[in-house]
C-alpha cells in the first residue's frame, strides 16, 4: 500500500483495538457537530432516515475539519464516514452501495443479511470486477466505475483509488469495510457459512432491535433469549477472528459490552444540556 491507511476503523480493527462510533442523519449540520469529537467513525443512518445522496455528499464534506487536517500527520479524515444503506439484504441494493462508495464512503453497513447469497452480494457490490484467475477474484466484483468524487474526497488520484478501494480483509491493504447486520434466526444459523464461504466480511453487527421483535420481546435486550442469540453470534465470530459490533452502547452497559467481547461500539448521538438541567433544578422545574 502506498502511504498511510486512510480508513481509521480498519486501522484499529486490524490492530485488535476497539472502535467507537455514533449514528448521524445525513445532514451537514450534524456532521459538523461530530467533526471535532473523539469518535473513530460516524455511521450515516440511511436505513431509517431519508435516502438523500446530495445531503450525504455534503455531510461528508462537513465532516472534514481544516484545523485537524493541517495539524495531523495522517491523511484520512479524523472520523471515518460509513453508511448504513436502506435496503434489506434480500433486496440486493447494489446501487445503494455503489452510490455511497462513489461519494467517498469508507464502508457500507448492510441491514438484514440472512443468507450466504446475500452476504456474497454485499461484498461483491463493494468491489470492482476482475478477470478469472485474479488471486482475489471472488466474490466477483459488481461495482460500476466512477471513482472521481471518491478519489477527490480521499485525496488520491483515480489510479491510486483503484489500488486502495478493495474490501478488507480480503485485500489486507483494502480501505473499504463491509459490515453485515445479523438480525434474525436465519441469519444466525447461516452466519458460519457466510464467514467461511464469503471472503471480505470485515465486521458483523448484531441487530438487537429487529431480532428482539422476531423473538417476541421487543427491545428487551437483556432478556435471556436475546442474550443467548447475541452470545451465539459472538462465539461464531470469535472462532473466525471477525470483530462484532454492538449498536446500543450506553454508559450503563459499556463495561459489559467490552467484557462480552464487542469491538465496534456504537453509541446514540446523545446531547446534554447542563445549563438547562441545572437551571430547571434550581427553579424547581425538574
Amino acid at each position: 500500500m502506498t502511504g498511510q491507511r486512510l480508513n481509521k476503523v480498519i486501522t484499529h480493527l486490524a490492530a485488535g483495538r476497539h472502535v467507537f462510533a455514533s449514528f448521524s442523519p445525513a445532514e451537514p449540520a450534524s456532521a459538523a457537530d461530530f467533526a471535532t469529537t473523539s469518535y473513530d467513525a460516524l455511521v450515516f443512518e440511511m436505513e431509517h432516515k431519508p435516502w438523500d445522496a446530495v445531503a450525504l455528499r455534503d455531510s461528508f464534506q462537513y465532516l472534514l475539519n481544516r484545523r485537524q487536517i493541517r495539524n495531523s500527520d495522517e491523511p484520512g479524515p479524523a472520523l471515518t464516514p460509513i453508511v448504513r444503506i436502506p435496503a434489506n439484504g434480500a433486496e440486493k441494493a447494489q446501487w445503494h452501495a455503489k452510490q455511497v462508495l462513489d461519494l467517498g464512503a469508507f464502508g457500507v453497513i448492510w441491514p438484514h443479511i440472512s443468507t450466504v447469497d446475500e452476504a456474497r452480494n454485499a461484498v461483491a457490490s463493494c468491489r470492482y470486477p476482475s478477470l478469472p484467475g485474479d488471486p482475489r477474484h471472488e466474490p466477483v466484483g459488481l461495482r460500476g466505475d466512477s471513482p472521481g468524487t471518491a478519489a477527490r474526497y480521499w485525496g488520491v488520484s483515480n489510479q491510486e483509488y483503484y489500488t486502495r478501494s478493495d474490501v478488507w480483509p480480503l485485500d489486507p491493504d483494502g480501505e473499504i469495510l463491509v459490515a453485515l447486520m445479523i438480525e434474525d434466526q436465519l441469519g444466525i444459523a447461516n452466519l458460519p457459512r457466510m464467514l467461511d464461504e464469503v471472503p471480505g466480511i470485515g465486521l458483523v453487527i448484531i441487530g438487537e432491535g429487529d431480532m428482539s421483535q422476531e423473538l417476541g420481546i421487543p427491545r428487551q435486550y437483556d432478556h435471556p433469549r436475546m442474550l443467548e442469540c447475541k452470545q451465539r453470534v459472538l462465539d461464531i465470530c470469535r472462532a473466525r477472528n471477525v470483530p462484532v459490533g454492538h449498536p446500543h452502547v450506553t454508559a450503563d452497559n459499556v463495561k459489559q459490552v467490552l467484557d462480552d467481547g464487542y469491538r465496534f461500539l456504537m453509541t446514540a448521538p446523545v446531547r446534554t444540556y447542563p445549563g438547562l438541567d441545572l437551571g430547571r433544578s434550581l427553579t424547581d422545574r425538574v
